[in-house]
């Protein structure tokens, strides 16, 4: 297996203000939903996202550039499925990419340090694809919220 970091990229007819906005102060609405508390818009907020019994994780911003990039380190985590670590997400970090194209923006996550190696990459795999190409992807694009 190779150490290859998960990513994700999707392109939206929208500017990259309104992606991070999407992306930060709107969050809970693409993932999270009612399972979401804190905040998530400027440097050193911290929000959390439980999801009883299933998955806990904690988040930190720790870089933010606006309508360029966001960088959540994840501080805690606990995914009762897992048989091995519960704690795999701990000390890992995503990032989202902001990125204009014409009158396009292109949004790159990269969840660092969920490589193939890890006992919940092939759900966590399939999960963020759910979340970044399906629910925030429609949210930028239809201002619908997923949750």
């Amino acid at each position: 297996m190779s150490n290859k970091d998960y990513e994700a990229t999707i392109e939206v007819a929208k500017s990259p203000q309104i992606v991070f906005r999407c992306i930060t102060s709107d969050v809970a609405k693409w993932w999270g939903g009612n399972d979401l508390e804190g905040n998530s818009i400027k440097l050193n907020d911290e929000f959390i996202i439980n999801h009883p019994g299933a998955h806990y994780s904690k988040q930190k911003l720790v870089e933010v550039i606006p309508h360029q990039k966001i960088v959540w380190l994840v501080t805690e985590s606990t995914m009762n499925w897992l048989q091995k670590d519960k704690h795999e997400w701990k000390n890992t970090k995503m990032i989202f990419e902001i990125m204009p194209k014409g009158d396009h923006t292109v949004l790159h996550f990269t969840h660092e340090g969920l490589v193939p190696e890890k006992e919940c990459y092939l759900l966590c795999h399939e999960g963020w694809n759910t979340v970044i190409k399906d629910y925030l992807f429609y949210f930028i694009t239809d201002g619908k919220p997923h949750f």
